[in-house]
């Protein structure tokens, strides 16, 4: 593949990918209380603490993804994220709403391994890194 293809492709997918995460996080940020309350709802311990992890992944990580910011780690930590999100708020299958967003959230998952197998790409602050870490012979 074209390495300028690849490097924007690589791009394009963790803008995708962090744009579900931004918008999510800052649409819990506008309603702490309703948030707070669904996860109290879905039997979750320490709601007030379950809240400020997922605004701390959502848009932290997600902000970090965009960037290209130690992606791998980050990827990987959003992924089990968003399994662990699939398995507590989305497990009543009888209900195909509940299924779809199970199988979205599987999906995003998968994503997100592709980008911890494969790196951030050129266009990222991990490969800037990269390049002033190397020695200039």
């Amino acid at each position: 593949m074209n390495t300028n293809l690849s490097a924007t492709t690589a791009l394009a997918a963790r803008l995708l990918l962090a744009s579900l995460f931004l918008i999510s996080g800052v649409g819990k940020i506008a309603a702490p209380a309703a948030t707070k309350a669904y996860i109290a709802y879905a039997g979750l311990p320490a709601p007030d603490l379950a809240y400020l992890v997922a605004i701390l992944v959502e848009v932290g990580f997600g902000l970090a993804l965009v960037l290209g910011y130690r992606t791998r780690a980050v990827a990987l930590v959003m992924a089990i994220f968003t399994l662990a999100t699939a398995l507590v708020f989305h497990h009543n299958f009888a209900d195909q709403n509940q299924m779809i967003h199970f199988l979205k959230n599987i999906s995003i998952t998968g994503g997100l391994l592709q980008v911890v197998a494969f790196g951030a790409g050129a266009y990222s602050l991990d490969a800037r890194r990269g390049r002033m870490l190397k020695p200039a012979y």
